[in-house]
């Protein structure tokens, strides 16, 4: 497998990796400058050139993974049976400088409903370097003219045309998905809250709505058998309280920015997971 489909891979388990790239060879080695492998904490694709010198490439690669470390770093290997490290001696002769690159866990945010806000959150979250879950009922509001705004999106973007049950999908999402619910139907919010406190694998979950709307939703999910805290994970309000705007690009705003400092904050718990988004 060449190393852009493993890294590919790792992207949509949303699984941390290392890119290891032979940077630079003087003398005699098993690979020329530019081989690459990736190292995930399970698997291994490609290879630098085998022996010593990759063992100690994986095993330097799956601390880095442990450690979760977010910057790069690289490693001076000396092919001689004169230099014999943990895995023995590699007897090439030459001396290769390795590279080796974080691939980090991006964000992953699913949107229910790709309404007035949901489409101008889409915008802005397009922006940034995530995978983007667009959700609807309504097949006019996944057509290619409907997102055109997201043409150019940095994001990658994953439309879901559910007519039926659009809940389903939520067991489709990578693990730590973030859930924001906001269809034309409460009837259809009210199943997917009831839906995404029953999936283990997703992580925050936002619901939009009045005050009035969540008294109701909240008097629905205990019935259904959710205790206060399961109920307690859905986070309504969604957004910065700060901004008072009704209009749906205001309300985007706050949504994104709440999203944003979530992103932050897991990047500081888990520094490989998302370290670039937002900067």
């Amino acid at each position: 497998m060449q190393w852009l489909t493993a890294a590919e891979r790792l992207r949509s388990r949303r699984e941390a990796g290392v890119l290891v790239t032979i940077t630079e060879v003087r003398g005699h080695s098993p690979r020329d400058a530019g081989s690459k492998m990736v190292v995930g904490l399970r698997d291994i694709w490609g290879s630098i050139g085998g022996g010593n010198l990759e063992a100690t490439a994986v095993d330097r690669a799956r601390e880095m993974l442990e450690e979760m470390t977010a910057q790069p770093t690289t490693f001076t290997a000396n092919l001689s049976d004169k230099a014999r490290v943990a895995h023995g001696v590699q007897c090439c002769g030459g001396e290769v400088t390795v590279l080796l690159e974080p691939l980090p866990v991006l964000p992953a945010v699913a949107i229910f409903g790709v309404g007035h806000v949901g489409l101008e959150l889409a915008r802005i979250l397009a922006r940034h370097d995530l995978d983007l879950h667009l959700v609807d009922s309504r097949p006019e509001q996944l057509s290619d003219r409907a997102l055109a705004g997201l043409d150019d999106a940095i994001a990658r973007v994953h439309r879901h045309h559910v007519p039926v049950l659009p809940e389903l999908v939520l067991a489709e999402l990578p693990p730590g998905t973030h859930v924001l619910v906001m269809t034309h139907d409460h009837a259809e919010d009210a199943a997917l809250c009831d839906a995404a406190l029953r999936t283990s694998h997703l992580g925050t979950i936002g619901l939009i709505g009045s005050r009035t709307k969540w008294n109701r939703f909240r008097k629905k999910l205990a019935d259904e058998g959710h205790d206060e805290s399961a109920i307690a994970r859905i986070i309504t309000p969604i957004g910065v309280s700060q901004l008072a705007g009704k209009q749906p690009a205001t309300i985007a705003v706050g949504v994104a920015a709440s999203l944003l400092e979530t992103f932050e904050q897991e990047s500081r718990v888990h520094p490989a997971a998302g370290s670039d988004v937002g900067r």
